[in-house]
């Protein structure tokens, strides 16, 4: 078994428009694992045979057309878990797998939290209320796995930039969604329920600026740099002294046709 585990996470906004610059990513960075958000694609049109050709045989996906979708692909075999149905909608918005076997076991948890529109008001929006119950209930979920699996990763899309210098200005972006207090209070509190450690702020602290998303609506979004940490990888209570590198590959925003999210890879060692 190899020493390290390497799990990617990435909202690609549609595998199968974006499916040669995943399998570009993949040849480049092998991952171990890779945890797609946003896929868009129906589970009978999910491209499996492109990822086994690129060398990641095996697969757990589920999505519907045109609107969400979350997958995980890897190198090594895994044991599928339960999907859940947050808030009662079976919007494809997590996937799970188990890494491994008996007390070396390692839950992989790939989320994608819902956006929330643009007012950041739940009473006039229920994109941002349903937001915020996905959020509650993320730390209900939290609290329960913390007691019964220390040994877990979080990754996806959380769709919230919790802290300060995770935005490219917190005065200007407070009453912006994914960065109002509302929401950063909200994933902190998942964060210490399910006493999470948030990897690459262990890897790069604060008030270093760290992004992994960048507006489609910036004209020239690499001069401006106008980004936020809208995508995570926490590790639970067990794993957490066991990072080992981090990367974010800005350069992929720049590809042919990009999503507007960029790859994160954490690199952990293995028992």
């Amino acid at each position: 078994m190899p020493k390290t585990l390497s799990v990617t996470s990435w909202n690609i906004n549609s595998v199968r428009l974006r499916i040669e610059s995943v399998v570009r990513f993949l040849h480049e960075a092998q991952p171990d694992f890779l945890c797609l958000q946003e896929t868009k694609t129906p589970d009978d049109a999910f491209p499996a045979h492109a990822f086994t050709k690129a060398g990641y045989p095996h697969h757990a996906f589920i999505g519907m057309k045109g609107y969400n979708g979350v997958a995980i692909v890897a190198r090594e075999p895994f044991r599928k878990l339960e999907a859940r149905e947050m808030c009662g909608k079976p919007d494809a918005r997590h996937i799970a797998v188990e890494i491994g076997e008996g007390a070396g076991a390692i839950q992989l948890h790939n989320f994608y939290v819902p956006a929330g529109g643009d007012l950041a008001d739940p009473d006039e929006n229920p994109k941002f209320a349903h937001k915020l119950s996905f959020v509650e209930e993320l730390r209900q979920f939290s609290e329960k796995l913390r007691g019964s699996q220390p040994r877990a990763v979080l990754v996806g899309d959380l769709n919230i930039a919790p802290l300060e210098h995770d935005v490219w200005s917190h005065k200007q972006l407070l009453d912006v969604v994914s960065h109002t207090p509302v929401e950063t209070d909200g994933l902190k509190a998942v964060m210490q329920e399910g006493e999470w450690c948030d990897a690459f702020r262990v890897l790069k602290p604060e008030p270093e600026k760290v992004y992994s998303w960048w507006s489609y609506r910036s004209p020239d979004w690499a001069a401006a740099d106008k980004g936020r940490r809208l995508d995570h990888i926490w590790l639970g209570r067990s794993l957490k002294d066991q990072i080992v590198s981090g990367e974010i590959r800005k350069e992929t925003r720049g590809w042919e046709r990009p999503s507007d999210h960029v790859p994160i890879t954490l690199t952990i060692a293995r028992d």
